[in-house]
Protein backbone atom coordinates (compact mmCIF):
# COMPACT_ATOMS: atom_id res chain seq x y z
CA UNK A 1 0.00 0.00 0.00
CA UNK A 2 1.56 3.45 -0.86
CA UNK A 3 1.54 6.35 1.38
CA UNK A 4 -1.39 8.44 -0.37
CA UNK A 5 -3.52 4.64 -0.77
CA UNK A 6 -3.12 4.78 3.04
CA UNK A 7 -3.95 8.32 3.35
CA UNK A 8 -7.06 7.79 1.34
CA UNK A 9 -8.45 5.23 3.62
CA UNK A 10 -7.64 6.75 6.56
CA UNK A 11 -7.13 10.63 6.98
CA UNK A 12 -10.94 12.80 6.29
CA UNK A 13 -11.60 14.39 3.20
CA UNK A 14 -7.89 12.75 1.37
CA UNK A 15 -9.84 10.72 -1.08
CA UNK A 16 -11.71 13.89 -2.02
CA UNK A 17 -8.77 15.65 -2.93
CA UNK A 18 -8.31 16.07 -6.62
CA UNK A 19 -4.89 15.23 -8.42
CA UNK A 20 -3.75 18.30 -8.60
CA UNK A 21 -5.06 19.62 -4.79
CA UNK A 22 -2.96 16.94 -3.85
CA UNK A 23 -0.02 18.14 -6.36
CA UNK A 24 -0.36 21.53 -4.99
CA UNK A 25 0.33 20.28 -1.03
CA UNK A 26 2.96 17.56 -2.17
CA UNK A 27 5.14 20.99 -4.35
CA UNK A 28 4.75 23.33 -1.54
CA UNK A 29 5.75 20.84 1.07
CA UNK A 30 9.41 20.41 -0.88
CA UNK A 31 9.95 23.83 -2.00
CA UNK A 32 9.27 24.98 1.99
CA UNK A 33 11.97 21.98 2.96
CA UNK A 34 14.55 23.78 0.04
CA UNK A 35 13.41 27.68 0.72
CA UNK A 36 14.07 26.69 4.61
CA UNK A 37 16.97 24.99 3.93
CA UNK A 38 18.59 27.36 1.41
CA UNK A 39 17.38 30.79 2.77
CA UNK A 40 16.49 30.29 6.15
CA UNK A 41 19.50 27.96 7.63
CA UNK A 42 16.96 25.75 8.52
CA UNK A 43 15.57 28.05 11.12
CA UNK A 44 12.27 29.30 10.12
CA UNK A 45 10.34 32.25 11.67
CA UNK A 46 8.97 35.10 11.16
CA UNK A 47 12.53 37.55 12.39
CA UNK A 48 14.41 34.98 10.06
CA UNK A 49 11.98 35.65 7.10
CA UNK A 50 12.38 39.41 7.73
CA UNK A 51 16.25 39.22 7.53
CA UNK A 52 16.59 37.17 4.46
CA UNK A 53 14.54 39.98 2.60
CA UNK A 54 16.35 42.43 3.67
CA UNK A 55 19.60 40.89 2.17
CA UNK A 56 17.49 40.89 -1.10
CA UNK A 57 16.62 44.28 -1.23
CA UNK A 58 20.04 45.36 0.13
CA UNK A 59 21.27 43.63 -2.65
CA UNK A 60 19.34 45.32 -5.25
CA UNK A 61 17.64 42.18 -6.20
CA UNK A 62 14.23 42.72 -4.48
CA UNK A 63 11.09 43.96 -7.09
CA UNK A 64 7.93 43.33 -6.25
CA UNK A 65 6.73 42.61 -9.99
CA UNK A 66 8.24 39.10 -9.02
CA UNK A 67 5.59 38.43 -5.84
CA UNK A 68 2.57 40.86 -6.81
CA UNK A 69 0.36 37.97 -8.37
CA UNK A 70 0.60 36.15 -5.23
CA UNK A 71 0.88 39.30 -2.82
CA UNK A 72 -2.69 39.99 -4.53
CA UNK A 73 -4.38 36.67 -3.76
CA UNK A 74 -3.44 36.60 -0.26
CA UNK A 75 -4.38 40.35 0.40
CA UNK A 76 -7.46 39.45 -1.47
CA UNK A 77 -8.07 36.22 0.63
CA UNK A 78 -7.28 37.62 3.82
CA UNK A 79 -8.67 41.28 3.79
CA UNK A 80 -11.48 42.26 2.18
CA UNK A 81 -14.77 45.19 2.87
CA UNK A 82 -12.20 47.04 5.17
CA UNK A 83 -12.18 43.84 8.32
CA UNK A 84 -10.00 40.96 8.32
CA UNK A 85 -11.59 37.76 7.20
CA UNK A 86 -11.84 34.65 9.11
CA UNK A 87 -8.93 33.09 6.36
CA UNK A 88 -6.88 35.71 8.22
CA UNK A 89 -7.41 34.58 11.89
CA UNK A 90 -6.86 30.90 10.88
CA UNK A 91 -3.48 31.68 10.23
CA UNK A 92 -2.93 31.60 13.86
CA UNK A 93 -0.16 33.64 14.56
CA UNK A 94 2.00 33.85 17.70
CA UNK A 95 3.32 36.40 19.63
CA UNK A 96 6.49 36.61 17.59
CA UNK A 97 4.85 36.43 14.19
CA UNK A 98 5.06 39.76 13.53
CA UNK A 99 1.42 39.93 12.79
CA UNK A 100 1.64 43.95 12.74
CA UNK A 101 3.61 43.66 10.27
CA UNK A 102 1.26 41.56 7.82
CA UNK A 103 -1.61 43.08 8.81
CA UNK A 104 -0.07 46.49 7.53
CA UNK A 105 0.69 45.14 4.28
CA UNK A 106 -2.68 42.89 3.74
CA UNK A 107 -5.08 46.04 4.71
CA UNK A 108 -3.04 49.10 2.51
CA UNK A 109 -1.36 51.21 5.07
CA UNK A 110 2.48 49.95 4.96
CA UNK A 111 3.43 49.54 0.85
CA UNK A 112 7.17 49.69 1.81
CA UNK A 113 8.55 47.10 -0.46
CA UNK A 114 10.66 44.59 1.66
CA UNK A 115 7.67 44.72 4.38
CA UNK A 116 5.06 43.14 1.29
CA UNK A 117 7.67 40.63 0.45
CA UNK A 118 8.57 39.74 4.36
CA UNK A 119 4.90 40.00 5.11
CA UNK A 120 3.84 37.56 1.89
CA UNK A 121 6.30 35.12 3.08
CA UNK A 122 4.99 35.27 6.39
CA UNK A 123 1.83 33.94 5.41
CA UNK A 124 3.05 31.50 3.01
CA UNK A 125 4.96 30.16 6.50
CA UNK A 126 2.07 30.20 8.73
CA UNK A 127 0.31 27.64 5.88
CA UNK A 128 3.42 25.68 6.36
CA UNK A 129 2.78 25.48 10.26
CA UNK A 130 -0.61 25.30 9.96
CA UNK A 131 -0.27 22.05 7.91
CA UNK A 132 2.83 20.47 9.10
CA UNK A 133 0.75 20.75 12.73
CA UNK A 134 -2.23 19.41 11.44
CA UNK A 135 -4.67 22.37 11.46
CA UNK A 136 -5.31 21.84 7.87
CA UNK A 137 -6.54 18.55 8.91
CA UNK A 138 -9.57 19.79 10.64
CA UNK A 139 -11.50 20.93 7.49
CA UNK A 140 -10.20 18.14 5.42
CA UNK A 141 -7.21 19.94 3.55
CA UNK A 142 -10.15 20.96 1.18
CA UNK A 143 -10.24 24.32 -0.65
CA UNK A 144 -6.22 24.63 -0.44
CA UNK A 145 -5.19 24.08 -4.02
CA UNK A 146 -5.05 28.19 -4.72
CA UNK A 147 -2.95 28.68 -1.28
CA UNK A 148 -0.49 25.86 -1.96
CA UNK A 149 -0.35 27.28 -5.70
CA UNK A 150 0.67 31.10 -4.92
CA UNK A 151 2.84 30.03 -1.87
CA UNK A 152 4.84 27.80 -4.05
CA UNK A 153 5.53 31.10 -6.44
CA UNK A 154 6.68 33.06 -3.87
CA UNK A 155 8.89 30.50 -2.60
CA UNK A 156 10.23 29.66 -6.09
CA UNK A 157 10.91 33.43 -6.53
CA UNK A 158 12.43 33.91 -3.05
CA UNK A 159 14.82 30.18 -3.36
CA UNK A 160 15.66 32.40 -6.99
CA UNK A 161 16.58 35.40 -4.68
CA UNK A 162 18.36 33.58 -2.08
CA UNK A 163 20.80 32.52 -4.86
CA UNK A 164 21.71 35.80 -6.27
CA UNK A 165 22.16 37.84 -2.72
Amino acid sequence: MTPSEWLCARAPGFKELSPEERAAIMDFLFLWSFFEAKSLNTKANATAICAEVEKWEASGQLKLDAFSESLTYFKTRHFQNGAFTDHFRDLRFRGNDHQFLVEGVLNGTNTKLADSISALLIVVWRLRNNLFHGIKWAYGIRDQQANFTHASAALMKAIELSEKA
